[in-house]
């Protein structure tokens, strides 16, 4: 079988899931029917990048349109793609763009329609994911029953 189209089950798990910032190695591997150490050196070698690489490129790419489209704040998209920490987001979004998250908005914010309102990006995204120390439907002790 073609090493490409073995490996095309868990690149579109990997493209489908990249928002899950839990996504497993192993459990992508096994779409494709490899070890996850078999399955990282057959990616590399047929996509020229890690699976790691491939997963943030298109972490980051979702993130950059929604900082140009959503009135959303950089934290706020860092965990709607799947970055847990704000600072490795940054850190990887410079990287690969030349420019911070809040840079990148501001050079491309204003160059066409209004921006989607947070809440109808959050809704459209799967919603909110409660950040670390709060589980999901527990509440500040100032929110309103």
């Amino acid at each position: 079988m073609d090493k490409a189209r073995q490996l095309g089950p868990a690149k579109d798990a990997m493209d489908r899931d990249r928002a899950d910032p839990d996504l497993d190695l192993a459990a992508i591997a096994a779409h494709a029917g490899y070890s996850r150490y078999h399955f990282i050196r057959a990616f590399r070698e047929t996509y020229g990048e890690t699976p790691g690489q491939y997963l943030t490129h298109r972490r980051i790419e979702c993130a950059e349109d929604l900082l140009r489209t959503a009135h959303l704040s950089v934290t706020e998209i860092c965990h709607l793609v799947g970055f847990s920490s704000p600072g490795t987001f940054s850190a990887r979004f410079k990287t690969r763009t030349g420019l911070t998250p809040s840079e990148y908005r501001t050079r491309h914010v204003g160059r066409g329609a209004a921006l989607i309102p947070g809440c109808y990006a959050m809704h459209w995204l799967g919603g909110h994911r409660p950040g670390p120390g709060r589980a999901a439907g527990q509440r500040n002790s100032g929110e309103a029953d």
